[in-house]
């Protein structure tokens, strides 16, 4: 199993979907569940959302949502998850990418794959990773962009050395990216130019003595 395989398993396992689905049509309608809880999101934001607004948007009864999630937390942490997931394939493609001559290069790559995600995702611009979510007790002992940056740390490593001791840099610049993206696409579904330029330069200085 890959770093980034490993990570999307730990961020996967913090979602208490209730009936884990074994056959292709409870995927399906769990798959579907999912879109619905991301399609009312990019319209309300995710502290609104209600088991009741997926069930409607998906056009299933409300005991089918109750079947997988016990409550709307659950619907939130199950779409963090695969929110992460997604991320950690783009990266995983992103930081293999040839174009990129140096560790600093595919780091600044996760930049315009996160963005990316933003543009395309739904649901992702609002819920993101699932760090917004103010759980107590929190639902796993590390953050999501904790196990994203170790990933990513692992991921330099693989192709370009970078050592395991600057998984702390590399988290900062990791935290840097999402707030930065985050504020981009705040007020413009294609992302500020200047904002994401801005995430770009600042990563460049966070890992500019580390690699």
């Amino acid at each position: 199993m890959t770093t980034i395989e490993l990570s999307t398993t730990l961020l996967a396992a913090a979602a208490p979907i209730r009936n884990e689905p074994v056959q292709a049509r409870s995927t399906a309608r769990l798959a579907a569940l999912l879109d619905s809880a991301a399609a009312v999101i990019d319209e309300i934001g995710y502290e609104r959302l209600t088991t009741a607004m997926v069930a409607d948007r998906a056009g299933a009864s409300i005991g089918t949502v109750y079947r997988y999630f016990p409550d709307r937390i659950a619907v939130l942490q199950s779409l963090a998850a695969r929110n992460s997931e997604r991320l950690l394939a783009a990266l995983s493609t992103e930081l293999a990418d040839e174009k990129h001559a140096t560790a600093t290069d595919a780091l600044l790559g996760v930049v315009d794959a996160t963005a990316e995600l933003f543009r395309t995702e739904p649901g992702y611009k609002s819920l993101r990773t699932g760090d917004v979510l103010d759980l107590l007790p929190a639902s796993s002992e590390a953050t999501a962009n904790a196990v994203v940056a170790t990933a990513v740390t692992a991921g330099l490593g693989q192709r370009f050395g970078t050592p395991e001791s600057a998984t702390t840099v590399i988290g900062t610049a990791i935290a840097v990216i999402d707030a930065l993206v985050s504020r981009a696409f705040a007020r413009d579904l294609s992302g500020d130019a200047a904002l994401l330029d801005e995430a770009r330069r600042v990563v460049r200085l966070v890992v500019a003595e580390a690699l």
